[in-house]
């Protein structure tokens, strides 16, 4: 089992997105329930839209969170991460879309996994921690 110090910011080799669609930008805590990820919102995001992170963007960056856990599992176990997908969304409210210079933190509890499906329940909070945007998704590990 591989022991690492949080935060992690070399996070490609524990996600299956590739630049230019990575939304998370380091591992800052793991247990087998939790995971919590920082990203900062930058002007060359290609999912910023007019000065601030958009819709779309916060759900990538909530589902590469979970694929954060996911993906740092395997890892500390020495094997590599798997490729996932999105299986549902449900129960997701965004209050507020930060704006380009905002690290905004992400973190994702996990309710039930079985068999390669991942069902959490995750929240975003912005730079001075409050809540931005929360919902609930069931991840699913590609066979």
């Amino acid at each position: 089992m591989i022991k690492e110090v949080f935060p992690i910011h070399d996070v490609l080799p524990l996600i299956p997105q590739r630049n230019p669609f990575v939304m998370v930008d380091a591992l800052e805590e793991f247990s087998k329930t939790e995971v919590v990820s920082s990203f900062k919102v930058v002007d060359t995001n290609i999912l910023v839209s007019n000065g601030r992170f958009s819709e779309p963007g916060m759900v990538e960056n909530m589902a590469q969170t979970v694929a954060l856990h996911t993906g740092y599992d395997y890892f500390s176990r020495g094997e590599e991460a798997p490729t996932g997908y999105i299986g549902s969304i449900k129960k997701t409210v965004i209050n507020k879309l930060p704006l380009i210079g905002d690290t905004i933190t992400t973190k994702a509890t996990i309710l039930h996994e079985i068999m390669g499906v991942t069902m959490v329940h995750v929240k975003v909070y912005d730079n001075v921690g409050e809540e931005i945007a929360f919902g609930e998704m069931k991840t699913v590990i590609a066979s």
